[in-house]
């Protein structure tokens, strides 16, 4: 039994695969917002994948120390004080600290 239906060859300009899966549709906003952070895993999750590493928590804060800004830096500053790696803003918040007056 022969068919007169062309297959799709990948080697056509054309060919699109379908890369879809019914099963697993793409997530919308409202799946993002219903979406449970790591830190919000129940522990049988991180039972299940042993490899997998808790995330770190700091605990609440007794009191707010650190005060968000908005603050504008030359690039090329701020391009080093990231190239340094995690912990960054608190070196840059040190190097501040020391270059403060003296009760002036």
């Amino acid at each position: 039994m022969s068919s007169n239906i062309k297959k799709p060859d990948v080697f056509d300009d054309d060919f699109e695969p379908d890369l879809t899966d019914p099963e697993n549709p793409e997530w919308t906003e409202e799946d993002f917002a219903k979406a449970l952070r790591p830190e919000q895993f129940p522990d049988y999750i991180f039972e299940a994948f042993p490899n997998t590493p808790r995330p770190a928590s700091r605990g609440p804060q007794k009191a707010a120390t650190k005060r968000p800004i908005s603050l504008r830096v030359d690039a090329d500053v701020l391009e080093r004080y990231r190239a340094t790696g995690p912990g960054w803003q608190g070196r840059m918040n040190d190097a501040l600290r020391k270059a403060m007056p003296n009760g002036t």
